[in-house]
C-alpha cells in the first residue's frame, strides 16, 4: 500500500492511499520504519494537509475511503458536516443522528476514525465543553481547534 510520512506542526502524519482513495491519515511522533512510496495523490494529500495547517485551507477534496460497516460510515459522514472551527457535543452528533441511544457506540466509532483532521472526528468534544478522547492525543486535539479558531479570528472554542 503506498505510504508516505509528512512532517507537520503536530507530528509525523503517515498517509496512505489504497486503490485510489486516501485510505489513512495518523499522526505520529515520528515516522515508521516501512518504505516509503509515493503517489500523486498522496502528495496531493500532502499538500492539502500543508495548505491546512498553513491557515489556508479549511476542506479537502482528495478521494478517501476507509473500511468500515454501514455504521461507521454513518458515524464519519456526520464527522464530516461539522464546520471548520465548530465543535458539537457526542450527545449532539448522536441527536443529529437520530439515535440518542448510541452516544457510546458513536464516540467509539470517532475513536477509530482513520482520517485524522480530514474526518473532523477532533471536532466533537464532551457536553461539558471538555477535550475527551482523541487517538492523537488530547493536546493534539486542542491544537487543532485552537488553530482552527485562530484562522478563523475567534477566541475560545465553543459548543455550536
Amino acid at each position: 500500500m503506498p505510504t508516505i510520512y509528512h512532517p507537520s506542526p503536530i507530528g509525523v502524519i503517515r498517509i496512505r492511499e489504497h486503490e485510489g482513495f486516501i485510505s489513512s491519515v495518523n499522526i505520529r511522533d515520528v515516522a515508521g520504519d516501512e518504505e516509503e512510496q509515493s503517489t500523486p495523490l498522496l502528495q496531493m494529500a500532502a499538500r492539502q494537509l500543508d495548505e491546512y495547517f498553513a491557515g489556508e485551507r479549511k476542506e479537502f477534496d482528495f478521494p478517501i475511503q476507509q473500511p468500515g460497516s454501514a455504521f461507521q460510515q454513518e458515524v464519519w459522514q456526520c464527522l464530516l458536516k461539522i464546520g471548520y472551527g465548530k465543535t458539537i457535543s457526542y450527545l449532539q452528533q448522536s441527536k443529529i443522528m437520530n439515535n440518542p441511544l448510541a452516544i457510546r457506540a458513536i464516540a467509539s466509532t470517532n475513536g477509530k476514525n482513520d482520517l485524522a483532521i480530514v474526518v473532523p472526528c477532533h471536532r466533537v468534544i464532551g457536553s461539558d465543553g471538555s477535550l475527551t478522547g482523541y487517538a492523537g492525543g488530547l493536546w493534539r486535539k486542542k491544537w487543532l481547534l485552537e488553530h482552527e479558531a485562530r484562522v478563523l479570528g475567534v477566541g475560545q472554542t465553543r459548543l455550536f
